[in-house]
Parts: C-alpha cells; structure tokens; sequence
C-alpha cells in the first residue's frame, strides 16, 4: 500500500489509478478504507483514493505530537489532497463528518464537490450512542479495555453501538481490522484517544458549521432512513444550508450505507458526478 509522509506522520492510502475525475473517500473512527470496499469497484472510470486516516483503525502511529482533533484531522485531509498534487477533487464523507471543516478554515480551494453520507454534522460530534465510548476513551487504559470489549459478541453487536451502524451488520473480520492496530499498538491507542477525546464544545461546532455556507460548489448529501446515529433532519439541514445543496434519502440502511445499500449508493454518486460535469473517462476498446 502506498505511503506518504505528511506533517502529522505517515498516511496508508490506497489508489485505483486511471485519468478519471478523482474521489477522495473518507472513513469512520477506527475505521480504514474497507469501509468503502462494495463501493468502489462500482465506479469505473474514476480515479478513487482512499486514504486511512488517524482514527483509530491506521496502521502506523502518528508523530507523538500529532494535532489529531476534529480541525487537525480536517486539515490533514487538505494536506494530503495537496501532498498528492490533485485539484478538482470530488471529497466523499461517510460516518465521520470532521472534514467539512476544511471549508470551515478556507481550505477547500482544490475541493470541487462534497459528498456527504450519513455523517456527523452541526453538534452531533460525536453521535448520541458513541459519546458513551468517547467517554471510555477518556479514561487512562480505556482504549484498551475498548478493544477487549469488541471481541464480546453482544458488545460489538449492540444496537446502540457499531451493531447499530449496518442493517445487514459489519462482517466480524473486518471489524477485527479496525480494531487490530489499536490492539496491538500503545501509540495507535494514544492516537485513538486524542481523536476520540477531542470534540469541541457545541457553540464551536454550530459556529464552524455556519462556515459551511462558504461552499458555494456542488454539494450531494445522502441519508439513511433507518439510520439511528444521524438524525433525519440533519440531512435536509445540511441541503438547505450548502447554497447548492441536494438530498437523496437511501432506505433500508442505517450509518454505513456503503455496507448496506453498496449498488444504490454508487449508482446516486455516479448521477451526481455526471450531472456536475465529472463524467467517468471509459477505457477504449
């Protein structure tokens, strides 16, 4: 897997290569580009990356003085973007909504597109049911015992945790993956604290949303009906106040609709991109 040295620490990321218009998928806390696995062979002719952030689920530690708070993370997907030299970058945001935040600090000049699914917004930092574990997090030795408590079937499958974020549920290896490296790592742990812990008060939230509105570029915002960590009406909020904000509400999935409703959520992307001038380069022959 490809690597690149940033000012935070190193970053894994994946790239399908091509000359197709590129997407840049993030993930969820710990998760890492798997997140994304039914998506992206569904999207020929695009140039997909997918880099595995600091959130817990990366598999090399960050520098011991990394900023890894919602803001530095935000920043640290604008880093890469330009480390790798891309511009016009359509940015796809699933269950972590902390990158929007680079339009909130006036970053988002090589972002042509947002694409929002199903993620945190405005003071939902996070989710209701995840403060519960940013609370473990909190405690010296709480990711750890996190970790331990993730292999307990009825823990991981509780409704009003990661049980909750799939209708069809996330397979158990791949939750063993996102988990893995904060289980055999004290500095992946660290680095999972720092971000778990660091949410801002909720006026700082409200107010760095209000930024939003700066975005002034094509905007799809993808909800789950069923989903139970991120309120419906987030959703049309976050279509109203992006000046070219759209909605489109998938149903029968909750948080993760990549792992729920993969073909829907590929097939709305692609009408997306299309309709907003990112067209699918085709292989001749």
């Amino acid at each position: 897997m490809p690597q690149i040295a940033l000012s935070s620490g190193p970053i894994d990321y994946q790239d399908t290569g091509g000359d197709g218009p590129v997407l840049i998928f993030c993930h969820g806390m710990p998760m890492n580009e798997t997140q994304w696995r039914k998506v992206v062979p569904l999207l020929n002719g695009y140039r997909c990356i997918l880099p595995t952030l600091p959130l817990g689920g990366h598999r090399r530690p960050m520098n011991a003085d990394a900023d890894l708070s919602q803001r530095g993370i935000a920043l640290l997907v604008g880093e890469f973007i330009e480390r790798l030299g891309l511009d016009s970058v359509t940015l796809v945001l699933n269950d972590w909504g902390g990158a929007q935040f680079l339009v909130s600090e006036g970053k988002f000049q090589r972002v042509a597109r947002l694409v929002l699914v199903a993620c945190e917004a405005f003071d939902n930092f996070p989710p209701g049911p995840a403060k519960a574990l940013a609370g473990v997090c909190r405690i010296p030795g709480g990711v750890r015992l996190l970790t331990r408590l993730m292999r307990i079937p009825a823990f991981r499958n509780n409704r009003n945790g990661y049980g909750g974020m799939s209708l069809r549920g996330i397979p158990d290896e791949i939750l063993d993956d996102w988990f893995a490296p904060a289980t055999r790592s004290k500095a992946i742990r660290r680095d999972f604290a720092k971000f778990a812990t660091s949410t801002p008060k909720r006026e700082t939230l409200l107010a760095w949303s209000e930024r939003l509105r700066d975005f002034d570029r094509p905007v799809l915002v993808v909800w789950a009906t069923e989903d139970r960590l991120m309120p419906r009406e987030h959703g049309h909020r976050l279509a109203e106040l992006y000046p070219r904000g759209r909605l489109v509400e998938i149903a029968d999935s909750s948080t993760l609709v990549p792992e729920d409703q993969p073909e829907r959520l590929a097939q709305v992307l692609t009408d997306f991109l299309t309709e907003t001038g990112a067209e699918p380069v085709r292989e001749a022959g």
